[in-house]
């Protein structure tokens, strides 16, 4: 279904302002058109093609509704609302609706999942060298890098050799809304990059991370490499790049390492999107206490 007109130029306006004045990348704007797109298909198929200047909070809870009934996950409607009120807030704000319906509306309640969980003895099994082709070399930089850094795929593949100083021994990462960060690039991370390079064909290439035809590497492409070397270990619960990332954040702070720092390391822009890493230290200790202490009530 066509979307509307009277809908199609304020959605495009407001996918141009997420790319120029906020600075989200191509893939977050689809994300964006592509939620937006479904509430205003149910906009001109369910309540007539209303116009957004007359849009109530009681038609958006009718549509999160509709969302729950077709089987949609609770998270993904969240998502759904979020972006919704993201587009309201730009409508007001640029005086094409007077009032913004969503403000009293809230989300279904998700209930918190933790992130799977990769031991430092896993971690320590999957990054063990396993060749020495370029392709070999280049997949254990990347295994490498997203612990040993914290990185999300998206961060990995983007990086350029001009990121990386050797010297100092630093890595500068471009992170969600273009914001940079300058992170340590540690010992073994190092190794392994300079391993990789030295091994490159393509010597010239700007892009890091390169796919046999000397191309940048695509996340999809990581995500399969990460699969595979995670694989390999027993008993892993998570075997994407983002279990490598929360596994880097949990090992910081099992080790002692403050939250704060932790922040800044993984470029949260806030405090409670880094506490799940306590809960999951917490959950991991209570687990070996019970199993542990004479007097947990379930040792043996």
């Amino acid at each position: 279904m066509a979307i509307h007109p009277q809908y199609a130029k304020p959605l495009q306006e407001f996918l141009a302002y997420l790319v120029q004045e906020r600075g989200f990348s191509a893939h977050t704007s689809r994300a964006y058109e592509s939620d937006l797109t479904q509430f205003l298909d149910y906009c001109q198929d369910r309540l007539n093609a209303k116009p957004l200047a007359q849009i109530t909070r009681n038609d958006i809870r009718d549509f999160l509704g509709s969302l729950l009934r077709y089987g949609y996950e609770r998270a993904s409607v969240s998502r759904k609302l979020s972006a919704v009120k993201s587009f309201f807030r730009f409508l007001v704000r640029t005086r094409m609706v007077p009032f913004n319906p969503t403000r009293p509306v809230k989300g279904p309640s998700i209930e918190k999942r933790l992130p799977g969980f990769l031991s430092q003895f896993q971690v320590a099994q999957a990054l063990e060298p396993c060749g020495d082709t370029e392709s070999e070399l280049r997949n254990s930089a990347i295994m490498e890098t997203l612990y040993g850094s914290g990185l999300r795929a998206a961060e990995l593949v983007g990086l350029n050799l001009s990121d990386i100083d050797f010297e100092n021994e630093t890595i500068r990462v471009r992170g969600k809304g273009a914001k940079e960060r300058i992170l340590p690039l540690g010992r073994q991370e190092k190794e392994a990059l300079q391993r990789y390079l030295a091994k490159r064909k393509h010597k010239a290439a700007e892009p890091v991370f390169l796919n046999r035809h000397g191309g940048r590497l695509t996340t999809r492409s990581v995500q399969n490499i990460v699969r595979r070397m995670l694989r390999r270990v027993a008993g892993v619960t998570a075997t994407n790049p983002h279990a490598l990332r929360h596994a880097f954040a949990t090992h910081l702070l099992e080790r002692g390492a403050d939250l704060r720092a932790v922040q800044e390391l993984l470029g949260h822009a806030s405090l409670s999107t880094t506490q799940v890493y306590t809960h999951l230290t917490i959950e991991r200790l209570k687990k070996v206490y019970d199993k542990a202490h004479p007097r947990s009530g379930s040792a043996k």
